[in-house]
């Protein structure tokens, strides 16, 4: 290295360690304006809402708005988040519930959304995820609702209907398929593992590059990929985090079938989110077993011209034949037009319930 380069670059890496050491002292003045905000929640008797997703969610979109870069939204997104985990943490550890083990992409998504500093509680099964929230042995959880390509997740809608938890958040996660063995030779691969789902998103590129091998189905990608560390001649289908959870090395990345094969999670507890500027509302509700019965329940959103995002049904779980149907719309149910479409749905509903309104997946 020369001498003109080594001065070059000494000077560049002094000005680095001078930025570094002011973040030093900046991030740690935010520490304590957060631990100022709890003591001063504490005192007004606010003390267990230490997290406020609205909050939270125009943060992070006002430092959006203000990025010049060179650094993309979405590396702005995931710093500040970890520093506003960091300093929720000096308060409380928020206790994450989520379907485990770890290594899954629900453990993704929950830390995406909590960040590292966040207390992960991995369950066997999304049941499990409700009840330990709702037992207060976890302050939120996250649970898969719907995937891009093989539609909602029935089971998690069905005990939305029945639980008391409030949805308040949402994460949004692009899930990348990779192939996972200690074999270095796919010609040696004779079973792949994975969850059903991940074996269904892959199942041409696995046509097309392991017709011969037998596809295993199990609980979770994470448990494919342990089996994948302990056997030889197998391989597993997981993400990232299973990946470097049981360190196994990628044969083949980004398998998917479908280039934007998207997850949504939700965020669930036992408190609302207050208006952040860009809200959704979650709401089920059922219609009268007569004729043009959901054109009547669709009458107040037109009136008031909310835009439904989403309209799904599902069977009743009461009657045979019943159904009931799974509404997303734009808006909080504290905003005015939002409320007057609510307000005229209870009237006409023959049941209405609503799960919550939460700030829109920040990026």
């Amino acid at each position: 290295m020369s001498d003109d380069l080594q001065k070059a670059l000494a000077g560049v890496r002094a000005e680095i360690d001078g930025i570094d050491a002011e973040l030093l002292n900046l991030l740690n003045q935010r520490a304590r304006c957060a631990q100022k905000v709890g003591e001063i929640k504490a005192e007004h008797g606010e003390a267990g809402h230490i997290y406020r997703p609205e909050r939270e969610a125009q943060v992070l979109r006002r430092l959006q708005d203000a990025n010049p870069g060179p650094l993309p939204n979405e590396g702005i997104t995931f710093f500040f988040r970890e520093v506003m985990s960091a300093c929720l943490s000096l308060e409380q550890p928020l206790g994450v519930a989520f379907l485990g083990p770890l290594g899954t992409f629900s453990e993704s998504a929950a830390t995406k959304h909590f960040g590292h500093a966040a207390r992960l509680l991995p369950q066997a099964s999304i049941d499990d995820v409700f009840r330990e929230v709702e037992s207060a042995h976890a302050h939120y959880a996250v649970v898969p609702v719907e995937n891009s390509t093989e539609g909602a997740v029935g089971r998690t809608m069905d005990l939305l209907l029945g639980s008391s938890l409030k949805i308040c958040g949402e994460v949004v996660l692009r899930i990348h398929q990779n192939l996972l063995s200690n074999e270095t030779d796919l010609s040696k691969i004779t079973k792949v593992y994975s969850h059903a789902q991940s074996l269904a998103q892959c199942h041409e590129w696995l046509n097309r590059v392991l017709p011969n091998a037998q596809r295993i189905s199990v609980g979770s990608n994470a448990q494919a990929a342990q089996k994948a560390s302990e056997e030889a001649g197998v391989a597993a289908i997981a993400g990232e985090a299973a990946a470097t959870r049981y360190s196994l090395p990628r044969l083949a990345e980004n398998i998917e079938d479908e280039p934007n094969n998207t997850t949504r999670f939700l965020i669930l507890g036992k408190h609302d989110a207050g208006p952040s500027g860009r809200d959704k509302t979650s709401l089920i509700m059922s219609a009268p077993n007569r004729t043009g019965a959901l054109y009547e329940l669709l009458l107040p959103f037109s009136h008031t011209g909310v835009s439904l995002s989403r309209l799904e049904s599902r069977p009743a779980r009461h009657a045979l034949w019943e159904y009931v149907f799974y509404v997303d719309i734009d808006g909080h149910r504290d905003d005015p037009t939002v409320k007057a479409a609510l307000d005229e749905l209870a009237g006409r509903a023959a049941y209405l319930k609503i799960l919550g309104s939460y700030p829109v997946a920040v990026y």
